[in-house]
């Protein structure tokens, strides 16, 4: 049952399938785009938070699906119970762009049809019926430079120049032994491969922490994408990854740097918003049945609630880390 959920190679290490349509360099429409995003997705909420701080909410319209019995995304009316104290976070909606009930109606009616795994997030081209991306670091860099003429917000840059390096450096590290390691451990099926992961994802979170006691962000004083994809996993990590993926060396709380950072970045203005703690744990427990037989789904720690998020986390006097301090903690 685990291996039709999760593709493994022959130890049982978990391998995660590669995007199926990658930003093209020319010819990409900026008029009329939709994106096509679930709320438990981490990948999918990357694009949420950049769409938010850039303010392309009016110029890129969303349609936010929710997971069903199947394991496809769906569209329904708003009607999943919002588990946050905030009032103002997203809920799943009907298909704004194409009125398909499924995703999957979605990439079939595109132009030259589709067959394959029909994922979030999407970048939607309204007028010519394509799919432009389904590659969540694609989108976010796209949303961050490609797109300032529909902004509100065009000043804003996660990924100047200066700091490229540094971002690129800190997301080689935080993809596969993080963002795609909290993965490699709860669909590991071997021991073996799940001792490999576990180790590399904590190893990494200690390393993590460890910088963050001297820097507010990654890359010093400035919020980067890096900072955006490392948030997305860890703003799960103890709701879901720490129970249901067996990420259960430490909690997030245990990190005192690591959990002040992450409320540091949902403090920020919008980003609370993107943040629907009980459509992500519904989205986990409720759907991935080999890893949670009885859907049921736990109550969302107290530290994760909205009150506990927003407290002082007294991060902005965090001096900026000098480039070669940088290059000694990364490997």
């Amino acid at each position: 049952m685990m291996s039709q959920l999760a593709p493994s190679d022959p130890t049982g290490r978990y391998t995660r399938s590669a995007s199926q349509f990658r930003l093209p360099l020319t010819n990409i429409s900026r008029q009329n785009l939709h994106l096509y995003v679930g709320l438990p997705c981490p990948w999918a909420h990357r694009t949420l938070i950049v769409r938010a701080l850039k303010g392309l909410e009016q110029s890129i319209p969303v349609s936010i699906a929710a997971p069903g019995a199947d394991g496809s995304w769906e569209f329904t009316n708003p009607s999943l119970q919002n588990k946050d104290s905030s009032t103002t976070t997203l809920l799943p909606t009907w298909d704004k762009a194409n009125r398909c009930k499924t995703l999957k109606e979605v990439y079939n009616s595109r132009s030259g049809g589709y067959n394959g795994r029909s994922t979030v997030p999407m970048l939607w081209d309204a007028d010519n019926k394509q799919v432009i991306c389904n590659e969540s670091y694609d989108i976010i860099q796209f949303f961050n430079s490609g797109l300032n003429n529909l902004s509100t917000n065009p000043t804003l840059d996660l990924s100047p120049p200066q700091l490229k390096a540094k971002i690129d450096k800190w997301n080689r590290i935080i993809y596969p032994n993080i963002n795609n390691g909290v993965y490699r451990c709860g669909f590991a099926q071997s021991q073996e491969a799940y001792d490999s992961a576990v180790n590399e994802l904590f190893s990494t979170l200690d390393m993590v922490d460890e910088h963050l006691e001297r820097s507010r962000y990654l890359c010093g004083d400035e919020l980067t994408l890096a900072d955006v994809c490392l948030f997305t996993t860890l703003i799960r990590f103890d709701p879901v990854y720490n129970v249901l993926f067996k990420c259960t060396k430490k909690k997030l709380i245990e990190y005192p740097n690591l959990h002040g950072y992450m409320r540091d970045i949902y403090q920020i203005p919008k980003v609370a918003a993107t943040c629907n703690l009980g459509a992500i744990m519904d989205g986990y427990y409720k759907t991935l049945f080999p890893l949670n037989p009885g859907g049921i789904g736990p109550a969302i720690p107290y530290a994760c609630e909205h009150e506990m998020l927003s407290k002082s986390h007294n991060r902005e006097g965090l001096s900026v880390v000098e480039q070669n301090d940088v290059n000694a903690l990364i490997v």
